[in-house]
C-alpha cells in the first residue's frame, strides 16, 4: 500500500475508535456514576520501524511520521455533580471513595447511589446486585422496621438509620488508576482497598451523583473527530484518484 493511504487509513481508523468512546459517554449522559472515557492518541512511528526494519533517528527514507493510533482508553474519575433526588433510598458521596456491591461472587465499586429497598428488606443496586455494610455483609432490614421508618434511610455520614445504625461499605483504592471499569458504573479494582473511617465519610442523602458526561463538550469533541475522520477518509480518496490516474497514463504510454 503506498505510504500516504497507509497513514491516512490509520488516522480514519483512530478517530472510529475516538467515535466510539464518546458515543458510548454520550449514551450514559443520563447514568447516575458514570465517568466519561478519553481516546489517547499518540504518534506512531513508520510501519519500517514498527516491523523492526528500521530504527528511529536513522536519517533515512523512513524516518518519517507513521500516523496516529490509540493507545489506550483512560477513564476520568472526576466527580460529577450531585443531584437532589428527595428519594429516601438514594446517597451520594461527598468527596473521596466508592460504595461496594456484589455482584454475583465478586465485589465491585460504584459511586451511584440511587438504591432500593426490596420487599424482602434486602438494599440493592437497580439490576439488583446487593449492598454491602461495612462489614462485607449484604444489608437487609426487616420489612416491619422499613414500613414504620420515618425520613430519609441514611446520615451524612454513610450509615444506614433504619432500625440499628449500619454503616454501609465506603472504601478508597489505592489508586483511581487502579479501577477497572465494569459495566457502565461499576469498577472493578486490581488494587487493595481500604475501608474509610466514619469521621472521614461524608454523604448526602435524598442525593446522587449525576453522570461525569457534560454533553454539550461530548457533541464538540464528537464533532471534531468526525471532521477529522472525513478528513482522512477524503485523502484516501484523493490519493485513490491519483494512483488511478498515474496508471492510466502509464498504460496509454505502453
Amino acid at each position: 500500500m503506498p505510504y500516504g493511504l497507509y497513514i491516512s487509513a490509520e488516522g480514519a481508523q483512530a478517530q472510529a475508535q475516538r467515535i466510539e468512546v464518546i458515543a458510548n459517554n454520550l449514551a450514559n449522559v443520563d447514568t447516575p456514576g458514570f465517568k466519561r472515557d478519553l481516546a489517547m492518541l499518540q504518534a506512531r512511528h513508520s510501519e519500517s520501524f514498527e516491523q523492526g526494519l528500521d530504527y528511529p533517528e536513522s536519517k533515512s527514507v523512513n524516518n518519517i511520521g507513521g500516523g496516529v493510533q490509540v493507545v489506550e482508553k483512560l477513564t476520568e474519575h472526576a466527580n460529577g455533580v450531585l443531584k437532589k433526588t428527595d428519594s429516601p433510598s438514594d446517597i451520594a458521596i461527598q468527596g473521596e471513595g466508592y460504595f461496594v456491591v456484589r455482584h454475583d461472587d465478586q465485589d465491585l465499586l460504584t459511586r451511584a447511589g440511587n438504591f432500593s429497598f426490596t420487599s424482602d428488606g434486602r438494599l440493592v443496586t437497580p439490576i439488583g446486585d446487593a449492598v454491602l455494610d461495612s462489614s462485607n455483609n449484604p444489608i437487609q432490614v426487616e420489612p416491619e422496621v422499613l414500613g414504620a421508618h420515618q425520613g430519609p434511610y441514611f446520615n451524612d455520614r454513610g450509615s444506614l438509620i433504619v432500625g440499628e445504625e449500619r454503616p454501609l461499605a465506603m472504601v478508597k483504592p489505592e489508586a483511581t488508576a487502579d479501577l477497572v471499569k465494569f459495566g457502565k458504573n461499576f469498577f472493578h479494582s486490581l488494587s487493595e482497598t481500604t475501608q474509610m473511617p466514619i469521621g472521614d465519610r461524608k454523604t448526602a442523602p435524598g442525593f446522587i451523583e449525576a453522570s461525569g458526561v457534560n454533553p454539550i463538550t461530548e457533541m464538540m469533541t464528537m464533532i471534531e473527530a468526525n471532521r477529522a475522520f472525513e478528513a482522512n477518509v477524503n485523502l484516501i480518496k484523493s490519493q485513490d484518484e491519483m494512483l488511478g490516474g498515474l496508471v492510466n497514463r502509464v498504460l496509454r504510454q505502453a
